[in-house]
């Protein structure tokens, strides 16, 4: 028996995925999809706070792609409010907090999004399930329903042919 709140009609997520952040200037990022992360994770380093028009705003750097720190965003964003979020390794840091749209599967909306370093981590980004709630479902054996770049489906051929 089906139970009504089952949300099949939902699309379905990958455990990793291709996504946008176009308030940020950054295409795509690949995120990994975590439900039990309640929160949302982008990878910030130099963050500096400052004011604009009395809103506190944050400018920071972010290098999109993994294991590559030659490609950096420079961008900035209104900070929302600073929370105090408990890392997989179980430390407490404050961390900034901010609004921003994210587009994935051919959807987009508004998501809230921690700043972090997240050099040492596999993921530039962590999708959170407080942004997918009611959004998607995931499914944990599968990853990219949203395809892939344009330019890693042109690496993933020449390394085929080779």
């Amino acid at each position: 028996m089906m139970n009504s709140k089952q949300p099949y009609r939902l699309p379905l997520i990958g455990w990793r995925e291709w996504v946008d952040l176009p308030d940020l200037g950054i295409r795509e990022i690949k995120a990994k999809i975590d439900t039990g992360a309640r929160s949302s994770s982008l990878h910030a380093y130099d963050i500096e706070e400052f004011l604009r028009d009395g809103q506190t705003y944050v400018r920071f750097k972010v290098h999109p792609k993994q294991r590559n720190s030659r490609e950096v965003v420079e961008t900035e964003a209104a900070v929302l409010e600073y929370r105090r979020v408990r890392s997989s390794s179980g430390k407490s840091t404050k961390r900034p907090v901010i609004v921003t749209t994210v587009k994935a599967l051919g959807r987009a909306w508004r998501i809230e999004v921690t700043l972090a370093n997240r050099d040492v981590m596999g993921f530039r980004m962590l999708l959170g399930r407080e942004a997918i709630r009611r959004r998607m479902v995931v499914d944990p054996g599968s990853s990219y329903f949203g395809g892939r770049p344009t330019t890693m489906k042109k690496q993933g051929r020449r390394k085929e042919q080779q």
